[in-house]
């Protein structure tokens, strides 16, 4: 029926992993080359004024094709944004999807050779996919469902309503964006151009998900100045810049950490540790979705680079700590009819939606600080950012559909103002 699954099979064979070692946007060559792809596959569709950037930003407009002008401009026009990268962790070259018919429950495997299996003992919400159709990789990659899954969504919907003319609709706009995994936030997306009323990002997890609240997010780098001496003769002087990162790091509370938090229980991360006698660095993500605890938290951070100073006697710990997006709960609160249209769109497919605090962030909540409320919907996946993820055939066609009921509503709800 939709077109979903034939164009993500396509999209996910680009390598568009992002970095964050890279200066400039987008990140990496790979991305530019999909967003050319996906700019020509709007043109062909009939899309008006698709524009790819130099960034890889590419947008669109789907005009409405609502016959009566007055009733024409009651109806807003609807953003659905989705990123173009694939996460950092695991390789997104050399993607080779395979579609599991019907899944019955037990183990699929993979990859033989290396051992690489998808099994319930180890996820075991595959058991509500019984019977799904599941796209998975080939256990030597991540599969790509964040985000591709959202961008063939996207597209899916857009073929529909060109192919069915008869479905009224406002003003469709389209955005995919870059480097969303390393922290980007579509920080180059000219809002006031993109000329959307408000919009939805498709980039979340299992169906019926829905986010309009996330994380309040910093990092932290700590730069520690060891003392090296020769190790025979050390007492007394040497300053492990190693073994004072090890006592910096166990300041922090071990049960706020990823591994022992969940729904809005903040943490600290320590994702990078490295050095030597002499120098040491630690990396940290901050989170928390309450904004005075996020506050308290980074001043947790400033004590214990203060502690450690004044306990060494010198200035041996630096820190520099900056923000990296906040919490769209604050922003949304006052247009929750949006969140309420994708509530009512996802029970007229079917869908029961399930509420979720976002344990991360997306471009949406950085676009909602700026302006252009956005909130995170579906986009059907698994086990993102690993060799295990997967994602239901029927998910992503029922995301498709949810795009396509929202922009029905709109015009519906527009009619009855």
């Amino acid at each position: 029926m939709y077109s979903t699954l034939e164009r993500f099979l396509n999209y996910v064979t680009y390598d568009t992993q992002s970095t964050d070692q890279a200066k400039g946007v987008p990140s990496t060559p790979g991305q530019m080359v999909l967003a050319e792809v996906l700019a020509k596959e709007l043109e062909q569709l009939g899309v008006q004024d698709v524009v790819v950037t130099e960034n890889a930003y590419v947008t669109g407009s789907l005009p409405s094709n609502i016959a009566d002008p007055e009733k024409r401009k009651k109806v807003p026009a609807i953003g659905f944004i989705a990123h173009l990268d694939t996460a950092t962790e695991v390789t997104g070259k050399n993607v080779k999807p395979r579609v599991v018919k019907g899944y019955d429950g037990g183990d699929v495997i993979l990859n033989e050779a290396e051992g690489q299996v998808l099994s319930p003992r180890d996820f075991p919400f595959l058991k509500d996919c019984v019977g799904k159709d599941l796209v998975v990789t080939d256990g030597n990659t991540l599969l790509g469902a964040d985000n591709k899954a959202g961008i063939a969504e996207i597209m899916g919907a857009l073929d529909y309503l060109v192919a069915h003319p008869e479905v009224e609709h406002g003003a469709v706009k389209v955005a995919f964006t870059p480097d969303e995994e390393v922290g980007h936030l579509a920080k180059l997306l000219d809002i006031e151009a993109f000329g959307a009323d408000f919009a939805y990002t498709l980039d979340g997890g299992p169906l019926g998900e829905l986010c309009y609240e996330n994380f309040n997010a910093a990092n932290a780098t700590v730069e520690i100045r060891g003392r090296a001496v020769h190790p025979g003769k050390s007492k007394g002087l040497m300053l492990n810049a190693i073994t004072l990162a090890q006592e910096f790091n166990a300041l922090f509370p071990p049960a706020e950490t990823p591994s022992t938090t969940e729904n809005y229980e903040g943490y600290y991360h320590c994702m990078e540790m490295r050095g030597m006698v002499e120098q040491a660095t630690l990396k940290y993500l901050i989170r928390d979705h309450d904004a005075e605890k996020f506050e308290a938290r980074k001043e947790f951070m400033r004590k214990a680079v203060r502690w450690m100073n004044e306990k060494y006697g010198e200035e041996r710990f630096s820190l520099s700590m900056s923000d990296q997006y906040r919490n769209m709960r604050e922003k949304l609160k006052e247009r929750m009819d949006i969140v309420e249209i994708a509530m009512d769109a996802m029970r007229e497919i079917g869908v029961e939606p399930r509420i979720i605090p976002m344990r991360g962030g997306t471009d949406g909540a950085a676009l909602s600080w700026r302006g252009l409320i956005t909130p995170n919907l579906f986009a059907g996946g698994y086990n993102h950012h690993g060799r295990f993820e997967f994602i239901p055939v029927q998910s992503m066609e029922k995301a498709t559909e949810m795009v396509l009921k929202i922009l029905e509503l709109s015009v519906r709800r527009s009619g009855n103002a």
